[in-house]
């Protein structure tokens, strides 16, 4: 028996990094999937792999920061598998600049798909998660619990999640939904590679400020945390924020 036999996860950001890791991981536990992504070939693919790792998988196309495409997604989910037993909500976006050079869209974009995607996501879900005694798993940041140097956007953003976590813990612990997030640091994904997108003249002390005490990982090391999270052997654990940054932020 694997730890999510019988139970249905909706992932977001699903088709790379730290989503597709986590679909990987809950599929080869024999969870049914509902993979969401803004990219729809690489989001296929997942649900594909998934598949033959054990698990059962759909797939969406799914813009977080939008309500009607969050509505649709998990819609889809539900008419296939009837039911939702947790969302790993690991959609999101980096963008880095001088915060006195950052335009005012940008910071919305950032803020739209980081933070407002969270209220969306996790406010279509919960009605469906207290039918199940389900729960939530979030992603916020490192960089929320020690500042992102030309990150300002994305850091306030992921801070976001991290309080709007909380607040939810406390809100539906006694109905029985389980909310938390997770707070990666130096993992080696697409959105993070090479620190691509960082200003010309960034000061690399700065930027190794948040370097992991040994080395970067892969992102199937929060998959681990993040499938242990929304499994049932974390019954305990409810409104934490776990970082999990190799020692960076100790």
């Amino acid at each position: 028996m694997g730890r999510f036999d019988d139970k249905v996860v909706w992932i977001t950001g699903a088709a790379s990094g730290i989503g597709r890791a986590t679909a990987e991981r809950i599929a080869s536990e024999g969870g049914h999937l509902i993979c969401a992504d803004v990219q729809a070939a690489e989001v296929e693919a997942t649900a594909k792999r998934a598949i033959e790792l054990g698990g059962s998988a759909i797939a969406n196309v799914c813009d977080v920061s939008q309500e009607d495409s969050v509505a649709a997604s998990l819609a889809s989910g539900l008419e296939r598998y009837g039911r939702l037993d947790a969302v790993c909500h690991i959609a999101g976006i980096l963008r880095f600049a001088h915060t006195h050079e950052m335009d005012f869209e940008t910071w919305r974009k950032v803020q739209a798909v980081n933070a407002d995607g969270t209220f969306l996501v996790c406010r279509a879900a919960l009605p469906h998660l207290l039918e199940t005694g389900g729960n939530i798993v979030n992603m916020s940041s490192a960089a929320a619990v020690s500042g992102l140097i030309y990150g300002a956007a994305y850091a306030a953003s992921k801070g976001a999640v991290w309080s709007f976590t909380k607040a939810l813990a406390i809100e539906y612990a006694a109905r029985g939904v389980r909310i938390n997030a997770v707070c990666p640091g130096g993992i080696k994904t697409p959105m993070t590679k090479g620190g691509a997108g960082l200003p010309e003249d960034a000061d690399m002390k700065l930027v190794m400020r948040q370097t992991p005490l040994d080395h970067g990982r892969g992102p199937e090391t929060v998959a681990a945390l993040i499938a242990f999270l929304a499994s049932d052997e974390a019954a305990h654990i409810n409104g934490e924020d776990i970082v999990i940054d190799g020692g960076a932020t100790a």
